[in-house]
Formats: structure tokens, sequence, C-alpha cells
């Protein structure tokens, strides 16, 4: 009589969804010329989706958890000036595409040529540190093995609910801060809330686990990505800025006035959580 096969443990349903992330970094992290631009920026999302899973795992998955989080947070953030270069260039193609005053578009038609030569320096400094990625690649290896060493099969659904619970009361929390105060730093926390919480239902969904997936407006937290490229535009605006200091100042009040109009619309569309 055969015999059934044992359903797989959802735990090790998780584990492949986080080894798959990191499989999809090492791929991309070895793009080569103009490629490290987009290979650098869908790493940092793996990475984020791999720390996402490693969430769901909460302390069940032990103390070499934290240790592969903490690490894979360090190799993410060393990629953000690669990332930060890139996404410059990306938010001036957006404001472009959405703007049709000549002037305006004169202004963001400059800028974002200096933004793009700061780009290729960026690639080229980054390839004189680390040829290829190298040695960021190397390390990320030695995390993966150690993230699917972790005690996956041993998750039981209260854990991965629980981390679905405390996500979500955080993006609120979060949401509350941000309106509140209107400070740049709790605007960027609730983004960073809010795409970790996207990050887990992706991983859940991937597992198997929808029933399990929080709920939430997609929407909101892609208008919220916008509202921090326009902060990123922002923080080139300052005296060391790359561009000219008539154009600086231009973009400076450019920037301002899209990313109060950006916030009116994102406070008056709920807090990222249920539908």
């Amino acid at each position: 009589m055969a015999i059934e096969a044992s359903p797989r443990p959802h735990g090790l349903r998780l584990r492949a969804f986080a080894t798959h992330e990191l499989d999809q970094a090492l791929d991309a992290l070895g793009w080569r010329g103009s490629r490290i631009h987009a290979g650098v920026h869908l790493a940092r999302k793996n990475l984020r989706r791999a720390r996402a899973t490693l969430a769901l795992g909460g302390p069940a998955l032990g103390p070499g958890a934290a240790l592969i989080d903490r690490e894979l947070r360090k190799l993410n953030d060393g990629l953000s000036a690669l990332r930060d270069a890139h996404a410059l260039v990306e938010t001036f193609d957006r404001l472009l595409r959405h703007h049709n005053d000549t002037e305006v578009r004169a202004l963001l038609a400059r800028a974002r040529r200096r933004a793009a030569t700061a780009r290729a320096q960026a690639a080229r400094e980054a390839r004189l540190d680390d040829p290829d990625l190298g040695a960021r690649r190397s390390l990320l290896r030695v995390l993966r093995a150690g993230l699917r060493a972790l005690p996956w099969a041993g998750l039981q659904p209260e854990h991965w609910r629980e981390a679905v619970v405390v996500s979500l009361a955080r993006v609120a929390r979060a949401a509350e801060n941000a309106r509140r105060s209107g400070d740049d730093e709790d605007w960027h926390g609730w983004r960073r809330r809010a795409r970790r919480l996207s990050q887990q239902q992706r991983a859940l969904k991937a597992a198997k686990l929808g029933r399990d997936a929080p709920k939430f407006d997609k929407h909101q937290i892609e208008r919220l990505g916008e509202a921090q490229d326009l902060n990123l535009l922002l923080d080139h605006c300052g005296k060391r800025s790359l561009f000219g200091k008539q154009d600086r100042t231009a973009l400076r009040r450019f920037a301002q006035a899209e990313l109060a109009r950006s916030r009116v619309r994102i406070a008056g569309g709920g807090g990222g959580g249920a539908d």
C-alpha cells in the first residue's frame, strides 16, 4: 500500500521563499556595466524581503536569526549610496512624466543630467572599492547558508500570526506619529513599516499561507515611496549639492511643494493597514 507523503512543514515553505530572495540578490549583485544600478535596486528589495520573512519567525528561529538579520541589514545599508544615486535619477524620470510645464521640465531635465553623471561616478567608486561586488556576494553566500540552518521546520501558525499583528500595530503607530508630527523621519518610519508589512504578505502568500497574510492599501505604500523619493531630492538641495546654486534653490521650492501635496493625499487615505 502506498504511503502518502506528509505535507511539507509551513516553516520550510517560508525558508524556501527567503532562500529564493537571497539567491535573487546574489544574481542581481552580479549584473555588470550599466545594469549595476538596476541590480543593486533589485538586490536591496530581495534582502528586505528575506529580512521580513525572518521577522515572521521571530524568537522561534533562535538567536542565530537576529545575527543573520543584523548582517543582512548592514549589507543592505552598504549598498544604499548606489541605490540613492539611482533612485534620484528615477525620481527625475517620474517627475518628468507627470509635469508638462516647459520651465519645470527644463529644470528637471538639467538636474537629471547632473544626477546621471553622479550615478555613474558612484558606480565607478563601488567597482574600485569592491570589484564586481564580489566581497558582498561572498558574505551573502555565508548568510544564505546560515539562514537555511535555522529551525524553520518548528515554526507554528501562532508565530507568524503574532508577527503580523505586531507589524500591523507598528504601521498604525507610525502613521499616527507621522500625521501628528509632520517630521520627515516619522514619515520615513511609516514608509518602512508599511513596506515590511507588504513584504510579509508576499512571503505568506508564497508559502501558501495567504489566509494569515495582512490586508493593506498597496497604493498607499506606493505613495509613501514616492514621497520618500521627494525627500531624497530635498536631501540633495543643500550647500554641498551636485546641482548649481540657482537650480538647487528652484528644485528645493519645487520638491517642497510636491512633497506637501503628496503628504496631504497620503494623510487623507488611511494608515496603510486594512483596505
